[in-house]
Formats: C-alpha cells, sequence, structure tokens
C-alpha cells in the first residue's frame, strides 16, 4: 500500500468515474485561501517540497486497489482502471518562503483530470498545514522585535511529524533553534535545551541541582529556576554562576508566573551578582500575543521560547483552504456557490512594488514593474526546481516581509492587503459566469 491511499473517499469514486467515462483531458486545479484567519495580515507558504516529494512518486499499485475496493464495498476489478495510474502533470506553485495573500494561488496543478484530482487531498493537508505554522511562527518573529526565539513544541504537535515541520518552518520564518533534537540534526538548525522542573525535583536541594547540572555541562548553562519560589531560585542560579566562573554565555530560564515581573526581579538579582551577561529566558504559554505584550513592556526578557500555542497554532489551527478545478479540456470553469465563488482559468499572480498585487491570467503580459510569483517546479511528472534550501526561503520571506505594509505586519487587527484581478480575469469570469446562468444551470456539465 502506498501514499496513494492517503486520500478522501470521493477522490477515488470521481475518478472512478471520470475513468469510466473518458474524461481524462487536461484539467487544472488551484489552491487558494479564501479568507485569512482573524489576526493575520499576511500568510508564508510551506509545506511545497512533501508535495512535489508525493507527486514525483505517486502511483496506484495493486495493493492500493484492494484497499479502494475493501473500503468501497466493491471487487478489485471494479476499480482496475486505477491501477497503473501515475501522476504525470505539471505544477506551478509560490516557493517556500513568499509572503501570499487571500485569493491568490498558492498552487496550480495541470494533469489529466483523474490525476489532478486524486492527488487534492495530500497536496491540501501539506500545503494548508505548513502554511498555517509558517504564518504563526512568523508573526512570533515579528512579535519579538529583534529578540531571538526558540521553538520548544515538539511535545505538544499533534504528531512528531508535526514537530519536525515546526521546527524547520519556525526557523525558515526566522527562529534561532529548537530543542527538537532530530529537526536540529536533519535540518542543521541549533539545538537548544535547559532542564525540567523534575531535575530540580530529584534533587535535596535547588542548588545542588545546579551545581550537579554544571558539572556534567561545563560549557554555558541555562539554569530554570521557579520550580519552587523564583526569586530565591534566581538568587540560588547567581551563586552557583559565579562560584563556578560561569557568568559569561549563561542564561536563567523563567516558565510560569508573571514573566515581566519576574524577569524585572531576576535582573535586579543577577546585575546585583555582577552577572550582567547572563541572559534571561522565558517560556511557559507564550505566543506573539504574549510576546508582543512583553516587548512593548520593556521588560529584560533576552530570548522567548514558543511551544504549544505555535505547534498547534492555537489561535487559527487550519486554514479557509480550497483546491478548485479552474478549466478542464480548455474550458475555463468556475463555482457559483454562495460565499465560495471561484475564479475561472489557470492564473498568474504578479507583486508590483507600491502596489496591490495582480491576479492575472497565465497568458497576460506582466504588468511594468511586475514580479511573476507561481513558478514551474514540475513538469510531466518530474521536478524541474531544486529541493528548498532554508536559506533561500528565509530570505524570500525577509523581501517580501519587508515589502508588506506595516498595517499587515502588526500583531493585533492587522490590516491584509487584498490582491486585485486582472481586467482580464475579471472580463472572463464574468463571461463564465453569464454562460452558466443563462445556458448551462440544470445541466450537469455545468456541475464541472
Amino acid at each position: 500500500m502506498s501514499n496513494a491511499t492517503s486520500t478522501d473517499l470521493y477522490e477515488v469514486t470521481m475518478a472512478q468515474s471520470y475513468l469510466r467515462e473518458g474524461m481524462t483531458g487536461s484539467a487544472t486545479f488551484s489552491l487558494f485561501v479564501r479568507d485569512l484567519p482573524p489576526d493575520r495580515g499576511f500568510l508564508v507558504c510551506a509545506g511545497l517540497d512533501p508535495v512535489l516529494d508525493f507527486l514525483s512518486s505517486y502511483r496506484v499499485d495493486a495493493d492500493d486497489v484492494d484497499v479502494f475496493a475493501t473500503v468501497m464495498g466493491r471487487r478489485p476489478e471494479d476499480l482496475a482502471p486505477l491501477l497503473g495510474l501515475e501522476f504525470r502533470g505539471e505544477v506551478r506553485a509560490m516557493p517556500e518562503g513568499r509572503i501570499a495573500l487571500a485569493g491568490e494561488p498558492l498552487l496550480e496543478v495541470t494533469a489529466p483530470l483523474p490525476q489532478a484530482q486524486l492527488v487534492e487531498t495530500y497536496v491540501l493537508n501539506q500545503l494548508s498545514h505548513q502554511t498555517t505554522v509558517a504564518s504563526k511562527c512568523a508573526r512570533c518573529v515579528l512579535a519579538a522585535d529583534g529578540h531571538p526565539v526558540v521553538d520548544f513544541s515538539l511535545r505538544r504537535t499533534h504528531g512528531i511529524e508535526a514537530g519536525n515541520q515546526a521546527a524547520r518552518l519556525g526557523a525558515m520564518v526566522g527562529f534561532a533553534g529548537t530543542s527538537n533534537v532530530r529537526a536540529a540534526h536533519s535540518e542543521g538548525l541549533t539545538a537548544v535545551g535547559t532542564m525540567a522542573h523534575s531535575y530540580i525535583e530529584a534533587f535535596g536541594a535547588e542548588e545542588d541541582a545546579f551545581r550537579a547540572f554544571a558539572r556534567s555541562h561545563p560549557g554555558p548553562v541555562t539554569l530554570l529556576v521557579d520550580t519552587y519560589d523564583t526569586g530565591t531560585g534566581v538568587a540560588t542560579a547567581a551563586r552557583v554562576l559565579r562560584d563556578l566562573g560561569l557568568g559569561p554565555g549563561c542564561a536563567i530560564r523563567l516558565d510560569s508566573g508573571d514573566l515581566g515581573a519576574l524577569a524585572v526581579q531576576a535582573r535586579a538579582i543577577l546585575d546585583a551578582a555582577g552577572l550582567q551577561e547572563t541572559r534571561i529566558v522565558a517560556s511557559g504559554g507564550l505566543d506573539e500575543f504574549a510576546v508582543d505584550g512583553l516587548v512593548r513592556s520593556k521588560v529584560p526578557i533576552d530570548t522567548y521560547a514558543v511551544g504549544t500555542r505555535i505547534g498547534v497554532c492555537a489561535d487559527a489551527p487550519y486554514l479557509d483552504s480550497a483546491y478548485k478545478l479552474v478549466e478542464y479540456d480548455g474550458r475555463p470553469v468556475m463555482k457559483l456557490s454562495s460565499a465560495k465563488v471561484t475564479a475561472p482559468g489557470r492564473k498568474q499572480v504578479f507583486r508590483r512594488p507600491e502596489h496591490a498585487d495582480l491576479i492575472a491570467l497565465i497568458d497576460e503580459p506582466p504588468p511594468p514593474d511586475g514580479t511573476p510569483l507561481l513558478e514551474s517546479v514540475m513538469r510531466e511528472g518530474h521536478r524541474v526546481s531544486e529541493r528548498t534550501k532554508l536559506d533561500r526561503a528565509r530570505q524570500r520571506f525577509v523581501t517580501d516581509l519587508a515589502a508588506l505594509p506595516a498595517g499587515a505586519r502588526t500583531i493585533r487587527a492587522p490590516t491584509a492587503p487584498r490582491a486585485e484581478p486582472s481586467e482580464c480575469l475579471s472580463s472572463l469570469t464574468a463571461d463564465v459566469r453569464r454562460h452558466i446562468e443563462q445556458n448551462l444551470l440544470g445541466d450537469t456539465h455545468g456541475a464541472l
């Protein structure tokens, strides 16, 4: 059984019907986000490499057919037309790290209709989840306003792979490190970590725990100071760091309570002990909203460790994403359902300095100073682009972020820019709508 079975049942039932009816003409599906979640001024594109890996190896084998037949209560021979089906299409997409807006295609798939339909679920899953997480991480970097941000999310993400993705995506938008050992090793990230409260509790006294930890880790250490009384813990940590000469490069971590007030208290204790270079790390239920509040209050926190709320995107855990047919067999098509209208035709998105993004038809000439965002990444089922390098994706993000209006970068109640349709796209949309309303309503062909 291959990843071909990682799909929704209706993708299989539709593909089976298309094959039976001989409907194998070229189809283009466009993946976009209808509206941004609350408190989002932009999205950061992510998840493209897993999609291309999936498509390049996509093949329905005999075991897959058996699975389809079993769950459908059919005989394997009824699903025989699916056997051996491979993805041999074209993909155009925004590269990872690009900033995208509502309504803009993040990706377009063009392939024979059954192929393009069968891959919908996996493509949506990867791009939607990873774009959601990358966008949340980007907001944390903005909120931190130059202070380092590190990822502590692995223990709370919805699965280990989601945790690995969160670590990578955080690094893509500027995180300074991750607690995730596997991700740090595989992605070349800085591994960060301290100790748990259980470590402190395992010793007879807090000072014993700190000294033992320092003996095992003679380099710079970070000591967790809030297991019992935070003020006492900071003072004890200061004494140990000073006695052992470990001040420079070391840190204390605050993980609970009023982090702002405790940071002020801790800074005073450390400074009085001559440990002005000892940093303060804050963690414990932080997200961009909490970080923004602390930074604005100018509390003496040096590094922010974000975890649960980032790894699961607690305030906005999903995107209103869609994968919709926009052209079949040379015919532009669209959906007219209330609040879910789609624009027909294959498209390109142009980014223009000092102007709104322009969503145009694929064969339109670019506007003056317009940069096309959708790039060809797969042809005839084979990748034509290199795997994403984190530093390249990070540079795309930094460049696009700097060009965003200030209102889109605010943490609370941002103003999200809106892309504009070109005149040609608007004209085609009106023509297709009129054609459907006048000639095809009630006709099964209009369901395409």
